[in-house]
């Protein structure tokens, strides 16, 4: 396969998960719009708690496992070792059912404790329901990873949207059975103050196992029509050396250790955040239903919005580390330089409007997404304090995927310590000194973002030489960004005046937006026409873009 070939098969197979990352996000999206209205900014702070926790589990137990088994099944894979790929991946199932099986007991069993911890307790019900989820998630991980080992995003791709289909019938259906009954038990027991809230969220988590498990059953489908090729695989590679399922489970645990730590302190932050944040909020006086409250905004708002973009940044992720472990195993630095690049440049392309959208069209998306409530000037505030997140969340992304895929897997471990640590001291200077209270979670958060990128930047520099092309990958993108800006500004302010409908001029306005960023980042010269060629659908957008005189 050619090198123009290999990495337009790269950039289509990262977008495919890329694609079913982004419909994923905006079907949670949707769904979480009706939840919010359901339980409220309270209802959320119970529902976010409990994910914290979730997350935690979730990340010590499985997380990592859909990388190390995409990163080990491709390293044989290219090296021709068919047998040894398919060994990687049952030893992965019986891992996960170990590390699994452990999570959710914890989490099932010590609910009571673990939401105390959060100063959250009324959180214990939806955690406890969540709990065998972890067991379903990290079988559900092993799979996926070992498909996009072996090339393919495709089934990956599929069970994520089915995931959040489902997820998303099941939470909103089960949170509206579970919070009108929370008022039910509520009217008759008097004085339980939150119970129907903290009903409708664990009705909400209870939309994830349901998800997760739909995923799973057609992931397994999928592998039991493919049986006959695994078969095949086995009968091919026989002869040749076979790797010992005690010398697997070594690899994969030197494997998973290293990216567990780094995905792990990498998004511990988020439950740190909330136990700094609220007992420091505490301390400073703050009523515990405004602590409630901002939390509720915070998780429930500001993150399900900020979170969509960042998907795309996470699915390339996920997409270039068997690309960049093929081209390694094969010590072709150039292609290695090649694949970080050409997936930096595709995401920053779609980060920069994003980050200028989120700030310019806050105020209307929250109007249009979220009903009116007295928090409203809230969220939009926070959306437009952390667009800017957006880039750096991307970039520090698919860092660390770069560095895990040349086998610096402990780079993205000591540079998110730091930045951790950091970014801790940066939240409660912000609280205590400048009482800029939620605000001060939503700039560390970007601190902590920051410095990963920095950190992460200058170890792959270090490692392979790479040095990044800023004209075209930042400049451009970022000037034509605020061009957009300015233009969507400006056109909805305009239509509010001349027909102040939120739903039209908001919608409006996004559809000028991409015609305006497609216009200057073309005549800019952001992206050539052989560039956007290599892009998924390209040769589309070169006839689009020929039709309206952009090439």
């Amino acid at each position: 396969m050619s090198k123009k070939s290999s990495k337009s098969s790269f950039l289509v197979q990262g977008s495919i998960l890329g694609i079913a990352s982004i419909i994923s996000r905006v079907i949670g999206l949707i769904y979480r719009i009706p939840l919010t209205n359901i339980i409220g900014d309270n209802g959320n702070n119970i529902y976010s708690a409990a994910f914290e926790i979730y997350n935690i589990l979730l990340l010590i137990s499985c997380y990592s496992l859909p990388l190390a088994v995409s990163k080990l099944v491709a390293a044989r894979m290219a090296r021709g070792q068919r047998l040894n790929a398919i060994r990687v991946f049952r030893g992965a199932l019986l891992f996960a059912f170990v590390t699994g099986t452990i999570a959710s007991c914890i989490v099932f069993f010590f609910a009571d404790s673990l939401t105390a911890a959060l100063a959250t307790s009324e959180s214990y019900l939806a955690l406890r329901v969540l709990g065998p989820t972890l067991l379903i998630v990290a079988v559900m991980g092993v799979i996926r990873g070992y498909f996009q080992g072996m090339g393919t995003m495709i089934p990956s791709a599929i069970s994520q949207i089915l995931e959040q289909i489902v997820n998303a019938i099941v939470s909103v259906g089960a949170a509206l059975y579970l919070f009108n009954y929370g008022l039910k038990v509520s009217e008759l027991l008097g004085n339980s103050e939150g119970r129907s809230e903290a009903f409708g969220a664990a009705g909400g988590t209870l939309g994830t196992g349901a998800g997760a498990l739909a995923a799973l059953i057609f992931l397994i489908l999928i592998l039991l029509l493919f049986n006959s090729r695994f078969k095949r695989g086995i009968a091919m590679g026989a002869k040749r050396h076979k790797e010992s399922y005690g010398y697997i489970l070594q690899v994969l645990i030197f494997t998973v250790v290293p990216v567990l730590l780094s995905t792990t302190i990498y998004n511990v932050n988020g439950i740190i955040d909330q136990a700094v944040f609220k007992n420091v909020a505490l301390f400073q006086g703050y009523a515990e239903e405004s602590i409630s409250t901002m939390w509720g905004v915070f998780a429930g708002k500001y993150k399900v919005l900020i979170n969509v973009p960042i998907a795309l940044a996470s699915a390339m992720a996920a997409s270039a580390v068997p690309s960049i472990v093929s081209a390694f195993s094969q010590k072709n630095k150039e292609l290695v330089k090649q694949k970080i690049n050409s997936a930096l440049r595709f995401i920053m392309l779609l980060a920069f409007p994003c980050m200028v959208g989120l700030f310019v069209l806050a105020d209307p998306v929250i109007s249009l997404l979220f009903k009116e409530t007295e928090t409203k000037e809230l969220a939009a505030m926070m959306l437009r304090v952390g667009a800017v997140s957006v880039i750096f969340y991307s970039i520090s992304t698919l860092s660390n995927a770069a560095l895990q895929g040349i086998d610096r897997m402990m780079e993205p471990v000591k540079n998110a310590v730091l930045a951790l640590v950091l970014h801790i001291i940066a939240i409660i200077v912000m609280m205590v000194i400048f009482n800029m209270n939620i605000y001060a979670v939503i700039w560390g958060n970007t601190i902590f973002a920051g410095l990963m990128c920095i950190f992460n930047s200058l170890s792959i520099k270090k490692y392979t030489g790479y040095r990044q092309e800023y004209r075209k990958t930042y400049i451009i993108p970022c000037i034509s960004s605020v061009g957009m800006g300015v233009a969507v500004y400006l056109f909805y302010t305009l239509l509010m005046k001349l027909c102040p409908v939120n739903v039209i001029a908001t919608l409006l306005s996004i559809i000028l937006a991409v015609l305006v960023y497609a216009v200057l980042i073309t005549k800019l010269g952001g992206v050539s026409k052989p560039e956007l060629l290599e892009f998924p659908g390209g040769s589309k957008l070169v006839r689009l873009f020929e039709k309206l005189r952009l090439m």
